[in-house]
């Protein structure tokens, strides 16, 4: 079971709590699948929502497919998220209740489908960002000391 990301929203995790990630499949055209498979595909503006009981990608910029004909796929179009009906209704309801969004956080190739991972998030406030750079920056010196005391 390996797993090959094509793309990965790393401003995810900077803009947002991620609490908890779901796995949903994606309903793509033909020219769709060969362009995410070369790597054209961005998640940075993207989101999903729930309308009519059903999940939804939007704003997620796949290129057309370079040897695609006149019949290529809208970058921008709205694609359809595959996942368990119970799934839905316990995210309809997370993000209706509480406020919070969901955010696309990586597409990936699993058993040779591509799938997205999505992810239950809640922005960060600036001083949340500040405390997340300051944290990681102390995490780095602290393994680069590690390093220079092991080569001394």
């Amino acid at each position: 079971m390996e797993e090959k990301v094509f793309t990965a929203n790393r401003q995810a995790a900077y803009n947002y709590h991620l609490l908890e990630r779901y796995e949903a499949g994606l309903a793509l055209t033909g020219t769709e699948v060969k362009s995410v498979r070369e790597g054209n595909a961005n998640l940075k503006d993207g989101y999903a929502t729930i309308q009519k009981g059903e999940a939804w990608l939007l704003n997620c910029h796949i290129s057309p497919y370079e040897f695609g004909n006149r019949q290529n796929h809208d970058p921008l179009r709205k694609r359809k998220l595959l996942l368990h009906r119970q799934e839905i209704h316990r995210l309809t309801g997370k993000v209706e209740e509480r406020g919070l969004t969901l955010i696309p956080t990586k597409l990936y190739l699993k058993n040779g489908r591509i799938k997205c991972e999505i992810a239950l998030a809640r922005g960060k406030k600036l001083y949340d960002k500040r405390e997340t750079e300051r944290r990681k920056s102390a995490e780095q010196e602290a393994r680069q000391a590690i390093k220079h005391r092991r080569m001394v």
